[in-house]
């Protein structure tokens, strides 16, 4: 049985490094605070120009902020 796949993130430790809450992160980047929340525990994968935008934002590279990990089943 093949592994799944998800895309994490460490946009929560990112996010805290720049003292910003969930919400004045979403009113930048134009998405709602719901939006980074599902995002921060990867129940919603973000389009790409919204991890662009993200990453542009926290001052980060994409690669960094997003990574495949291998879901445990």
């Amino acid at each position: 049985m093949a592994a799944k796949t998800r895309l994490g993130n460490r946009l929560k430790v990112a996010r805290a490094e720049h003292g910003m809450s969930q919400e004045e992160l979403a009113r930048q980047v134009g998405v709602t605070r719901q939006t980074i929340s599902s995002i921060e525990t990867a129940t919603y994968c973000p389009s790409a120009l919204l991890a662009f935008r993200l990453a542009e934002r926290l001052n980060e590279n994409v690669d960094e902020l997003f990574y495949l990990e291998e879901e445990v089943p």
